[in-house]
């Protein structure tokens, strides 16, 4: 008998789903001969998919840590935290206890949706438009795990069964995106605009991937291919320009019913984590189901309800972000600190006569309240939970806006639509119609604050987020000059005229070269297969 097991998504909803065939066999792969015999099997298949997804995202081990290459992003100097320290220092080892974690996540992903790509299409009394909305889920969620692969270790294997083929050939760059573009074109054709009911749809969003997701998906992935390693230049951006416009414009008309918050502090609220308007894809979480739960991580292990203290930010970035609502939405404003019964709060560079081990900006995104259904109040006593249950956004709307305004703009062309896409996310940053960027701005300046205006908007956020900004640093080409910074790490005075200055307290050595822009194969891997050695 199958298995049955609740997974995933919104606390208004359960999935069941089949596991056995996930279960790891170093002997060969799981007879699927069995499956698919009855219509029920369709959607048991999709359901276990969506929960191999979950879990290869709900933890830190298994999806954040090569972001911390990004200049938004730091770890803490001591504790357990050495994997995170390797990636935050550019010099990762092929033991990495974490990198493993990252790898094999990809490829359970991968094995999961090769079930239902080589197999749904037997399914008995099911009709071919159910069977092939399901590969179209299964193709997209591929394509992103080995998008994923493919900007974090360059050349691996792919594999297109739903085995784990340890003899698999490695695949060249070029070979892993035409791969990922045939899957996403896949999905983009059988993909619905929006879905009726439960369990893809919860009320207010998609759980499930919807068309209007994929296509902003292919267009990041054209940018990345315009960008480093490939450089196919301006085509690309033209292709990225173009299908990012096809999701605007399907807004602006009212066929995709997204829409931008009015006020960022709401973009990452409890409030709208299960309706937010913005989000195009979406994990869902619930903190009462293991291991479907969202964990929260950044806040420091000094302060006064302790945290696990993995990420928090770089002192450059956090003086350099416009002052304004979202700045304030994206860092916690004081931290606060026990005296005796009291909390204190501080300002993030109080140092605590010197007794602190990191000192350094702290990232908001993630905290939960321990009171469900209410925000996070830094001011209160009372410690959050470990746990929490927020969606994990894996593209919004204003990164649609961002990376529509600056494909163009690469293409050498100043447009009204991108100018004006553009001040929609920065005037909600400023609270204000500020209306910042005009037509009068040459195409490498509206690029540049398009870029710019993205790393803004997702600053810090990394755990499923499509297009973090180390892989926008990673695209431009631009981790190694983020490199010589940390290693002159110069003291920043954190407000002008304070007299007060701080540094990153990890300091980063040696020489750049491209192998850096990459992470080294997993040792335990290549004891296996002969080709990545």
């Amino acid at each position: 008998m199958k298995k049955i097991l609740y997974i995933l998504l919104v606390s208004s909803l359960t999935f069941t789903a089949c596991t056995d065939f996930l279960e790891e066999n170093p002997y060969g792969k799981q007879s699927s001969n069995n499956f698919f015999s009855q219509k029920e099997d369709l959607a048991a298949s999709l359901n276990a998919l969506y929960s191999v997804v979950a879990t290869s995202q709900a933890q830190n081990n298994y999806v954040g840590t090569n972001f911390l290459a990004g200049d938004d992003i730091s770890t803490h100097p001591g504790s357990n935290k050495q994997p995170l320290r390797e990636y935050d220092q550019y010099n990762i080892t092929d033991n990495n206890s974490w990198m493993l974690s990252l790898w094999e996540q990809r490829y359970k992903v991968i094995k999961a949706a090769n079930f239902i790509i080589n197999n749904a299409s037997r399914t008995p009394d099911v009709s071919k438009e159910v069977i092939d909305e399901a590969v179209a889920q299964a193709h997209f969620w591929r394509a992103y795990s080995l998008f994923y692969l493919v900007t974090t270790w360059g050349e691996v294997p792919v594999m297109l069964n739903e085995e784990i083929n340890y003899n698999a050939k490695v695949w060249s760059v070029e070979d892993i995106y035409t791969q990922i573009l045939s899957d996403l074109e896949i999905a983009e054709a059988g993909c619905p605009v929006t879905y009726s009911g439960a369990p893809y749809h919860n009320g207010s969003m998609n759980v499930a991937v919807s068309k209007p997701a994929v296509k902003a998906a292919m267009a990041y992935v054209y940018m990345c291919m315009a960008g480093w390693p490939l450089n196919k230049g301006v085509e690309y951006y033209t292709l990225a320009a173009n299908k990012a416009e096809e999701v605007i414009d399907l807004v602006d008309s009212g066929t995709y019913q997204y829409r931008l918050l009015d006020n960022y502090a709401d973009v990452y609220s409890v409030k709208y984590t299960q309706s937010n308007p913005e989000v195009l894809l979406g994990i869902f979480y619930h903190r009462d189901r293991t291991p479907q739960m969202m964990p929260l991580t950044d806040l420091p292990d000094d302060i006064a309800y302790g945290g696990w203290h993995d990420t928090q930010g770089e002192i450059k970035y956090w003086k350099e972000f416009p002052e304004g609502p979202r700045k304030e939405a994206t860092y916690l404003p004081k931290l606060p600190f026990k005296d005796g019964a009291n909390v204190v709060l501080h300002d993030w560079w109080y140092d605590n006569n010197g007794t602190r081990k990191s000192v350094a900006p702290v990232f908001n995104k993630s905290t939960e309240s321990a009171t469900r259904g209410e925000e996070f109040d830094y001011t209160s006593p009372l410690a959050p939970p470990q746990f929490g249950q927020k969606t994990i956004q894996v593209i919004r709307l204003s990164e649609v806006y961002c990376w529509y305004a600056e494909a163009s703009a690469r293409t050498g062309v100043v447009t009204n639509k991108a100018v004006d896409v553009l001040n929609r996310v920065r005037n909600r940053a400023d609270g204000a119609v500020s209306n910042r960027y005009s037509i009068a701005m040459s195409a490498e300046e509206l690029a540049e604050a398009a870029y710019n205006e993205h790393g803004w908007e997702i600053a810090g956020y990394y755990w499923c987020g499509f297009a973090p900004r180390a892989r926008d640093m990673f695209r431009m080409n631009r981790i190694k000059e983020h490199f010589e910074i940390r290693k002159k790490n110069e003291p920043i005075e954190v407000v002008d005229g304070s007299g007060i200055f701080r540094k990153e307290v990890l300091d980063v050595t040696g020489e750049w070269d491209d192998s850096k822009m990459y992470c080294p194969y997993p040792y335990a891997d290549t004891t296996f297969n002969p080709n990545l050695r």
